[in-house]
């Protein structure tokens, strides 16, 4: 099976970006490709912006990696109780290539914040937007208070009761 394993956040220090390292070294067995979105820059999207300049080759690509996943796992960041603007920018210049460019996608959606509510504001949000492009979301999980609950030396959840429910939902999602 190949998975592919992305944060929705573009910070070379994304606390969502460490929960996806933390996942997929969790599975073996399978073909994973883990993007590290900071290394893929791209402008703020508008009608102008492609109409002038088209899609950067790299959007393009991301595009097809999603289409050849049998699996996708993705962690997604919050600003102010809603996606980042990085996020949401992903989304448009994706669905400009091909509105289903998720289609038939079966997702593992995470989140996590340094806050107790562990980014759900945001992970609801990709719930209700991820269907409109062809996307299946198979299983959530929030980590809250990352700073209190992750171990950033050992890379790994460090409360044992959000491990194990990680760990549950990991499996079944890959299950299903």
């Amino acid at each position: 099976m190949k998975i592919l394993a992305f944060a929705g956040s573009n910070s070379s220090t994304s606390i969502n970006y460490q929960l996806v390292k933390y996942t997929v070294s969790l599975i073996k067995g399978h073909e994973i490709q883990l993007y590290n979105m900071a290394n893929m820059p791209f402008p703020m999207y508008s009608a102008d912006a492609e109409k002038n300049d088209g899609f950067k080759n790299s959007l393009v690509e991301f595009k097809d990696e999603i289409q050849k996943a049998d699996k996708i796992i993705l962690s997604v960041n919050e600003h102010n109780g809603g996606p980042s603007a990085y996020f949401k920018n992903l989304l448009d210049w994706l669905s400009r290539l091909d509105k289903k460019f998720a289609d038939g996608a079966s997702i593992f959606l995470m989140s996590t914040s340094p806050g107790k509510g562990g980014a759900q504001s945001s992970r609801s949000y990709a719930e209700k937007a991820l269907p409109w492009f062809g996307a299946t979301i198979e299983g959530t999980f929030s980590l809250p208070s990352f700073n209190h609950t992750f171990d950033i030396n050992t890379g790994s959840i460090s409360n044992e009761e959000l491990k194990a429910e990680h760990q549950q939902k990991l499996e079944e999602f890959l299950l299903s």
